[in-house]
């Protein structure tokens, strides 16, 4: 059984910065791509980066370009993104998810965390 738990969510000040990691249990962690996701209230969940299980790509929410980078580290079974320049409309519960079926389509088939909560105050 594949786990996936998230850390490092908090309250922070417009402006801060914040990283998230995700822990996955399992052997078979560096043959997934990774991704993060993030659900606002009253919002879809929405794509905010992935990476490739080689780590070679990796491809960005057009809002979040330029301020979030998601890498991986496969010995350590760890995905991680680095938010800078957070604003209040970072706020959401942030989930990272693995791909499963390699399929690419980050759905009930795939593994999920529980998700971390980001707050971003003005």
């Amino acid at each position: 059984q594949v786990q996936l738990v998230e850390s490092g969510g908090g309250l922070v000040q417009a402006g801060g910065s914040l990283r998230l990691s995700c822990v996955v249990s399992g052997r078979t962690f560096s043959s997934y791509d990774m991704g993060w996701f993030r659900q606002a209230p009253g919002k879809e969940r929405e794509f905010v980066a992935a990476i490739r299980w080689s780590a070679v790509t990796t491809v960005y929410a057009d809002s979040v370009k330029g301020r979030f980078t998601i890498s991986r580290d496969n010995a350590k079974n760890t995905v991680y993104l680095q938010m800078n320049r957070l604003t209040p409309e970072d706020t959401a519960v942030y989930y990272c998810a693995a791909d499963r079926t390699g399929l690419g389509r980050w759905d009930q088939d795939d593994y999920w965390g529980q998700g971390t909560q980001v707050t971003v105050s003005s």
